[in-house]
């Protein structure tokens, strides 16, 4: 008995003496304050949650960031948009182009963010391009941006993340990574999270429908990724009813 007692405290004091998994790279703050655009980027969003009331938080990377662009051309007006849907409601733009989950995962825990009625997360697209994390570790790195958010914010809107057509790869990435969500936020699973696929609106029979994407405009065309501004004003409208419940307002279209 006392061999055994001695065997279980010498597993239990190994077991307390080894180190705790690490997290992944998609779940460990990254920050890219070496790149001068992004530090003063940062800096000025820290300065806006600052000045006054905040109401809203729409969290993501470029193609959150596209909000705070103005056309022409018409495909890339996108302040209009803006201000039909949250114009008055009190919102900050929190888009950084480039950015995964780790980095969001940074700027959350340096600053940028703020006790608010709501926010709107659109997070993952960049886990699938250059950086190629895989499904498990960018879930884990979404998990944590959601945990850090909810620590402020009550009420969350998880947005799939949208279809582009950079290789079989990234497509199936996409997929399971909407998967992943959709078995985690899906049906209220989580109290005060909402998750919304918006994957119809940007395919056609299954496929990528890329005249919903500026990028095959631009010169020279690069992939779909970034969503028109039409494309935008769509889904705004499909996150509109969750986005005036969290607020407390009337819905607009």
């Amino acid at each position: 008995m006392r061999r055994r007692a001695l065997l279980a405290a010498g597993a239990l004091a190994l077991a307390a003496a080894a180190p705790a998994p690490r997290a992944p790279l998609a779940a460990t703050p990254l920050s890219r304050m070496d790149a001068k655009w992004w530090a003063e980027r940062h800096a000025a969003k820290l300065r806006e949650l600052k000045a006054g009331r905040v109401d809203l938080l729409w969290i993501g990377d470029s193609i959150t960031q596209d909000w705070e662009k103005s056309g022409p051309p018409a495909w890339q007006d996108f302040a209009p948009v803006w201000q039909r849907f949250y114009g008055g409601r009190h919102a900050v733009n929190l888009g950084f182009k480039g950015d995964a989950t780790a980095h969001l995962l940074w700027r959350l825990r340096n600053g940028q963010l703020t006790q608010a009625k709501g926010a709107a997360l659109l997070i993952g697209a960049n886990n699938f391009g250059r950086l190629r994390w895989s499904v498990e570790d960018s879930l884990k790195g979404h998990d944590a941006c959601v945990a850090e958010i909810r620590r402020m914010v009550p009420k969350l809107v998880v947005i799939s993340v949208l279809p582009s057509d950079r290789g079989d790869w990234t497509t199936q990435a996409t997929r399971g990574m909407n998967a992943g969500l959709a078995q985690r936020y899906a049906g209220g699973k989580v109290q005060g999270v909402t998750f919304v696929d918006a994957t119809p609106l940007f395919e056609r029979n299954g496929e990528i429908d890329r005249d919903q994407y500026y990028d095959k405009l631009l010169r020279p065309p690069e992939p779909s990724i970034h969503p028109t501004a039409q494309a935008h004003a769509r889904l705004a409208a499909l996150i509109e009813p969750q986005v005036a419940a969290m607020l407390g307002d009337r819905t607009r279209s």
